[in-house]
């Protein structure tokens, strides 16, 4: 089983400009992937009951455009996972950081947009529970 990784501030704030950029790469990555979905429903509307063999090979070719919009998103979030980082709300940019807090275990708390780390929570609460550190 993998140890669980626990963050000083320090170590998460430098983590930030990484993470910033990875959460921006998510946020386009579903939006691009929410739009390729909306088309493709609207390929399916115009084309019922049309009897087109053309609209076949579009929605097949939507559906591998969507598949792969879904696998990069996918290892766009592997890899804020695999740096120990839980990613919390992908539509605001949050994110929590393991770390240790007066022996227990507790969570770094960051938004994008936030310049540095300056709250934290009890791992049973969420960012309605933040407080300064």
């Amino acid at each position: 089983m993998e140890q669980k990784r626990y963050f000083t501030l320090e170590e998460a704030n430098r983590q930030l400009p990484w993470l910033a950029e990875q959460v921006r790469r998510i946020a386009a990555a579903r939006a691009d992937l929410a739009r390729l979905r909306r088309e493709m429903e609207a390929i399916v509307r115009q084309n019922r009951g049309n009897g087109h063999s053309g609209v076949d090979q579009e929605l097949a070719a939507k559906r591998r455009e969507i598949d792969a919009k879904a696998d990069r998103l996918a290892q766009l979030s592997e890899e804020v996972d695999g740096r120990g980082i839980i990613f919390r709300d992908p539509d605001r940019g949050l994110v929590d950081f393991p770390s240790l807090r007066e022996g227990r275990e507790v969570y770094l708390c960051w938004l994008l947009g936030e310049e540095r780390i300056g709250f934290w929570h009890e791992v049973d609460r969420g960012f309605d529970g933040r407080q300064p550190l």
